[in-house]
């Protein structure tokens, strides 16, 4: 498999390429009403609204039920050290947000995609339900630097604290920030 460099699916801008450090949100299908939607496809909307119009918890928060958000960081463990290399990560109830190198012959489409084909299938069946589970589209940024990479890690560990989930980020059962010493 080949990396793409800059590409783009739907209507967002992605960056492929080995080697680089990838901060990637991705959402659950229902997860915002149309009105939010429609804010976010504004061409002005900042990356900080499209953060906190999530942070909201519309939806039905699939990810809010333990198993489901077991299910969900075990894929994100799967192939940390072979696909791609895990920094930090959350799983917040309608969203998620991950930090990770792809390596070689990895790209991020199929990283992400894999990891979204997996959960789906295996949350259906947990919920009993059919159909779509996550929304198509991802959001992702690649890391410039290393104080991008601390102001990005600060962010996903802190994000369950600003959603007012819990009070301190190690408290959140769902995040790599619990795991820190």
């Amino acid at each position: 498999m080949t990396h793409k460099g800059w590409h783009s699916r739907n209507y967002l801008p992605h960056f492929d390429s080995q080697d680089v450090i990838q901060f990637v949100t991705f959402r659950l299908v229902d997860s915002l009403p149309a009105a939010a939607l429609a804010r976010l496809q504004d061409t002005e909307c900042s990356e900080a609204l499209r953060h906190e119009i999530l942070d909201h918890g519309w939806g039905a928060c699939w990810l809010r039920s333990e198993p489901i958000a077991r299910l969900v960081e075990d894929a994100f463990f799967a192939f940390d050290g072979t696909r791609y290399r895990l920094h930090a990560w959350t799983i917040m109830p309608n969203h998620v947000h991950v930090l990770f190198s792809v390596r070689p012959n990895h790209p991020l489409g199929s990283i992400v995609g894999s990891w979204k084909r997996f959960t789906a299938r295996k949350a259906n069946g947990l919920l009993r339900r059919s159909g779509e589970f996550w929304q198509t589209e991802y959001w992702d940024r690649f890391i410039r630097n290393e104080e991008h990479f601390g102001r990005t890690e600060e962010y996903i560990d802190q994000n369950p604290v600003k959603a007012g989930l819990v009070s301190e980020p190690r408290l959140w059962p769902y995040g790599s920030a619990r795991l820190e010493a």
